[in-house]
């Protein structure tokens, strides 16, 4: 990859971020659930610090600072779907059992194809985020567990979002 390309695949990376910091509090005041509410509090917060590092690196990649990309149109539409959700059900299970595994996997891709001595900042910033992205997931699965909350069925969604091979849109 070159510069242009490492700083767009980060820029929609960093547009995703700020799509699930605006989902999650979107969703916060409509969802009942007090538990949740502070779970999508501190994930707002999470995704917010991603936002901002991911737009930091940008400006190193000799774009503006906090360079944002809108992704591939079909992986907008999935992010706005997903949004949607009513229940808290639909809404854990979309966004943390197929959304953000999905990001940490297209993050472990995007550290598998650039060079990491060129690109070690971003590998370095990736490296932060994953794990975060991990630990919300595990957080979400206890609460379902302390809540009873049953896992929606989202296949048809989950097919669409492995479908997509590149969020990176031309």
């Amino acid at each position: 990859m070159n510069v242009k390309q490492r700083a767009d695949a980060l820029g929609t990376f960093r547009f995703i971020e700020v799509y699930l910091m605006e989902t999650a509090a979107y969703w916060t005041p409509i969802t009942p659930e007090m538990e949740v509410k502070v779970m999508f509090g501190r994930h707002i917060w999470d995704f917010a610090q991603h936002a901002d590092w991911l737009g930091k690196r940008t400006f190193e990649l000799r774009q503006p600072e906090h360079y944002t990309r809108r992704p591939d149109d079909a992986y907008v539409r999935l992010l706005e779907q997903m949004k949607q959700a009513e229940t808290v059900s639909e809404r854990l299970t979309l966004l943390y059992d197929v959304v953000v595994p999905g990001l940490v996997r297209r993050y472990g891709r995007y550290l598998e194809t650039t060079d990491r001595l060129l690109d070690g900042p971003s590998v370095l910033v990736i490296e932060r985020i994953i794990p975060e992205l991990r630990r919300q997931m595990g957080e979400a699965q206890n609460l379902r567990k302390e809540l009873a909350v049953k896992t929606a069925d989202t296949s048809d969604f989950r097919r669409a979002e492995t479908a997509i091979d590149s969020v990176v849109g031309a």
